[in-house]
């Protein structure tokens, strides 16, 4: 099952759809990505895309002269994906350290083995993936580094959110907790709520909509991942 942020690659002829779809100035983005086999990002689900179909988006670098973002929307169907992945851990990142910016480096890797110390590994999607994925310029000085984290049980969440609001001092974290349920939260609004206001409710992703919850119906599937540790694939992700 593809969830948001997982990586999709499209077959020849799924590009071939793609670009013949797209509007007349977006074609020549999308045909570069088709030459360099680069992947598109799974996002939320339209509301009017066909049951077959995936909504995937495309992400070009900032304009270097005015730092606007472009942003391309596909709708393919499932058919034409020939492979796809979870997002980019942030292991696989510094094993590139050449995408990284040499000030990030250190800290980061810091954060990746108190991460594994702590059994919540973390993966990377927004700017800072992108550059590595494609090696073109996506991470200005405004970049933040989007993390993903899994976490199985209450234990785990504790312990993530300790980490990361400790190298938060030194790196523009920012990015989301993914529940058992694959519903996901704002790791910063989360640690914010359960500070301040635990009993209010908090915006929640999900893979079509978004809606407001209450923190403990998102705790509640921690504690039913953690009973079901064996059997539950992506709690273990």
């Amino acid at each position: 099952m593809l969830a948001r942020h997982d990586l999709v690659w499209l077959s020849a002829a799924g590009w071939q759809r793609a670009i013949a779809a797209a509007q007349p100035d977006q074609r020549s983005a999308m045909e570069r990505w088709s030459l360099a086999d680069w992947p598109l990002i799974v996002r939320r689900q339209d509301g009017n895309a066909q049951a077959d179909s995936i909504s995937l988006g495309l992400a070009l670098p900032p304009a270097a002269d005015a730092g606007i973002k472009v942003k391309i929307a596909l709708n393919v169907p499932r058919a034409e994906v020939s492979r796809h992945s979870s997002p980019m851990s942030l292991a696989a990142l510094l094993a590139n350290p050449a995408s990284v910016p040499e000030t990030w480096r250190s800290a980061l890797t810091s954060l990746h083995t108190q991460a594994l110390q702590n059994d919540t590994p973390l993966f990377v999607y927004g700017s800072l993936a992108l550059q590595a994925l494609t090696g073109l310029a996506y991470v200005t000085s405004q970049s933040d580094i989007d993390l993903l984290s899994y976490p199985a049980s209450q234990t785990d969440l504790a312990s993530l959110l300790a980490v990361l609001e400790q190298a938060g001092a030194e790196l523009p974290l920012d990015g989301e907790i993914v529940f058992p349920s694959m519903q996901a939260v704002a790791w910063k609004e989360w640690r914010q709520i359960m500070h301040d206001a635990p009993a209010m409710r908090i915006l929640v992703k999900e893979s079509q909509s978004v809606r407001l919850l209450h923190p403990a119906d998102l705790l509640a599937t921690l504690k039913h991942c953690a009973d079901q540790v064996q059997t539950e694939a992506r709690c273990l992700h």
